[in-house]
């Protein structure tokens, strides 16, 4: 491995901080990389069709592939978590991310090309698990804030992904999988910086609660994992067709729509510093209520457009923040944070059809009526969580600034 690199400063308890300062930086360039991969497969399928004579349906199954590797990469990252060393486990996801992303380049037919896609979600689902799970725990009380920080840089990279498969033509998407597959490489020479092994979780159950009280809470979080993925999914996937519905054309609805995806990037870096000084259960209940309120608003044609980036704002924070949340509510459950993330992920596959066939029964301007149904079972949830899993001593924010735990040597 390369030199670590300068080290953080310990974390407030004295623990010593699991990443050195390179090692934070290349984290957070790691989510752009996997946040660029998953936004590929959609801009290259018209020259992934031409390629291999494939049916709009057939080309689709490559994001599915991926789907369905990064599923089962969560869980085997999280069964060979504490039987093998932190480096050792992100640095077999880089390694199959780059030999997937370097085999779906070169593949001479689309089952080969399935296939690394699938070694691609293999590593895509350990790092997405991997490094979330050491922010959750490597940050103390700042965790909450590096999360967003970590998660905002998967919006960078999800956003820049089709820009720059626009920018070099589709047709070139041999080259650019294969340049993807050199920076996972590269990411794999900083892992000297990442600690082996990472501290137990703060506690913040109630003295007495037993496993009757936890198995409700892990499903409630679940249950918050899901539907807020399940929204996020169902207003990227209709909202250019329930604004034609009110007279918006294409170019517009198409633009609303990477607005509202831009919007969810811009969320998780305005919610750094708001998680300095709000607790987790405070700032999840609020975004749960504005996701809500801006599908109401979503109702009225004027304001369609601004409420979805509305929705994107306030849904970007849920997943890093209810993460360390869950992890100091349930510390004897040490699949918590795999069985939220494969929740989330199995949320983004199964609603879509669902949410489909609800449209097709009540139409198609019905889409943020039953969307918001789904963002007032978030808020019932959260607010439930509050009292089951409160947050206590442990997750008020310091008012201190990032000081240390922020990169200072970024280049």
């Amino acid at each position: 491995m390369a030199t670590p690199g300068k080290a953080l400063p310990p974390q407030e308890d004295g623990t010593p901080p699991l990443f050195t300062r390179t090692a934070l930086v290349a984290s957070c360039v790691g989510f752009v990389v996997i946040g660029g991969l998953q936004a590929y497969y959609g801009p290259a399928i018209p020259a992934l069709r031409e390629e291999f004579g494939l049916t709009p349906s057939a080309a689709g199954l490559g994001l599915s592939a991926h789907f369905v590797g990064a599923l089962l990469g969560v869980l085997v990252f999280h069964l060979l978590r504490g039987r093998t060393g932190n480096r050792q486990l992100l640095g077999g996801s880089y390694a199959l991310m780059a030999l997937g992303a370097l085999g779906f380049a070169v593949s001479p037919s689309w089952p080969a090309a399935l296939a690394s896609a699938f070694i691609v979600g293999l590593g895509f689902g350990g790092i997405d698990y991997g490094l979330n799970q050491l922010f959750a725990t490597g940050f103390g009380r700042r965790s909450t804030a590096m999360l967003n920080l970590l998660n905002a840089h998967f919006g960078v990279g999800a956003v820049a992904g089709p820009a720059l498969v626009g920018w070099l033509g589709a047709e070139n998407y041999t080259w650019i999988f294969g340049g993807t597959a050199l920076v996972s490489v590269l990411l794999m020479l900083t892992l000297g910086g990442v600690a082996q092994k990472e501290p137990a979780p703060e506690s913040t159950a109630r003295p007495g609660a037993g496993r009757s009280r936890v198995l409700p809470v892990v499903a409630a979080f679940i249950g918050v994992y899901v539907f807020h993925v399940a929204i996020e999914t169902g207003v990227g996937g209709w909202e250019p067709t329930h604004l034609e519905t009110f007279g918006y054309g294409a170019a517009a609805a198409a633009t609303a729509t990477s607005a509202y995806w831009l919007a969810l990037t811009v969320g998780r870096f305005v919610a750094v510093p708001l998680t300095l000084r709000w607790s987790a259960p405070a700032i999840v209940i609020a975004c749960c209520l504005g996701m809500a309120g801006s599908l109401l608003l979503a109702t009225v044609p004027a304001a369609a457009p601004y409420a979805y980036v509305g929705v994107g704002l306030f849904i970007a924070p849920i997943f890093p923040t209810c993460l360390p949340w869950l992890n100091r509510a349930v510390p004897t459950v040490s699949g918590a944070g795999a069985y939220v993330i494969a929740a989330s992920m199995i949320g983004g596959v199964a609603f879509p059809p669902l949410l489909g066939a609800a449209i097709e029964h009540s139409g198609v301007r019905a889409v943020p009526v039953l969307l918001f149904g789904l963002a007032m079972i978030c808020v019932v949830l959260s607010l439930w969580l509050t009292r089951a899993a409160p947050a206590g001593a442990a997750d008020p924010a310091p008012t201190a600034p990032l000081a240390g735990a922020v990169p200072t040597d970024r280049t």
